[in-house]
């Protein structure tokens, strides 16, 4: 009888050809799989050489490296130089060895509310926008919220004022507007030095006529139209030259002067005759804004025509309004500004 073994060899040497089983010499025979299989298995256990357990399998090595020694605990080993970091900031560790090895990355994070740090932005954002808001007045960027008190009274104030007074405005024309423009006049002397000054701002501006008022004062004699109306043509010459006024404006002054000795004469004053056309009352205007101030009205005009006829010069209607808004026949401070009401008392006086 033949063993299990020796029957299973015999089974392996007849192979099948077309169905039937066919004899194969033992020299033909390819090894099966089986058998290549069987050929990569390890050796028993007798045969492996002590050393060669303990060299390191081709595994990735584990993070816990085993105890030293029975009473010493497992140690966290890591790959390459852990520095420490605050455990309130995300934190990345590249552990690389020379070898080869992969990189590990480990991060510690601060776990957080989810949409906290977008509704954190928010409030952030909300803020700077009212503080932002704060900083912006009606018209432009003014100074910080937290100036002083008395730096923020005097710009109201400044606000207050006709709006032609700004801050670049020069000091004597800002006193020019606080004092005197608006305020009726009923001095003759006074009323000619304004018709003088308003003649004499046309092509200029009322700052560079009030710097040379007192230059004007002196060439004329401080206004008063007797003495003026005597002038000679040395005289008129003299004033030329030594003041640097124009020929034209002081014949100009010297033949209106004349003219003012003669309404002297026909209404007894220069006032009378002026505030005739108002019915000795001025026109309150309530203008909220300069532009829809007028450079001239239909009472200018009429004014300017009746002057006209009787000789004076320089007087258009654009002129006697400036006289009149200057001498007070009309008041056209803007409602706003506080010289309004201090012009109207003046006048009911």
């Amino acid at each position: 009888m033949c063993s299990s073994k020796s029957k299973n060899m015999n089974q392996e040497a007849i192979s099948q050809i077309n169905g039937r089983p066919v004899l194969q010499p033992k020299s033909n025979q390819v090894p099966t799989v089986d058998r290549r299989n069987s050929l990569k298995k390890s050796p028993p256990k007798s045969l492996i050489h002590p050393i060669a357990s303990k060299i390191a399998s081709p595994r990735p090595k584990s993070l816990n490296s085993p105890p030293l020694s029975p009473n010493s605990k497992p140690i966290r080993k890591l790959a390459c130089y852990e520095k420490p970091k605050p455990a309130a900031k995300p934190v990345k560790l590249s552990e690389r060895t020379d070898g080869g090895c992969r990189e590990v990355k480990s991060t510690v994070t601060v776990q957080k509310q989810p949409g906290s740090i977008a509704a954190a932005r928010r409030e952030e954002v909300a803020m700077k926008q009212e503080e932002r808001k704060k900083k912006i007045s009606h018209y432009g960027r003014v100074k910080s919220v937290q100036s002083n008190e008395k730096n923020l009274n005097v710009e109201h104030e400044k606000k207050k004022r006709c709006s032609f007074i700004t801050t670049s405005s020069d000091p004597i024309y800002v006193a020019y507007h606080d004092e005197e423009w608006g305020v009726p006049v009923h001095d003759d002397n006074l009323l000619f030095e304004l018709l003088v000054l308003t003649g004499a701002q046309v092509g200029s501006d009322w700052t560079s006529v009030l710097k040379r008022r007192n230059t004007f004062r002196e060439a004329f004699s401080g206004f008063e139209p007797e003495l003026v109306a005597e002038f000679n043509e040395k005289k008129i010459q003299s004033i030329v030259n030594d003041y640097g006024i124009g020929l034209s404006q002081v014949l100009a002054i010297v033949d209106n002067s004349k003219q003012i000795l003669k309404v002297k004469r026909d209404f007894g004053s220069f006032n009378k005759y002026i505030w005739g056309f108002m019915k000795h009352k001025p026109v309150t205007t309530k203008y909220t804004s300069c532009q829809k101030i007028p450079v001239k009205t239909s009472k200018s005009e009429t004014i300017s025509k009746d002057m006209v006829r009787r000789g004076f010069r320089f007087v258009g209607p654009t002129v006697i309004h400036s006289l009149m808004q200057a001498a007070g026949l009309t008041i056209d401070h803007l409602i706003t500004c506080p010289r309004h009401l201090e012009c109207m008392v003046k006048a009911a006086l």
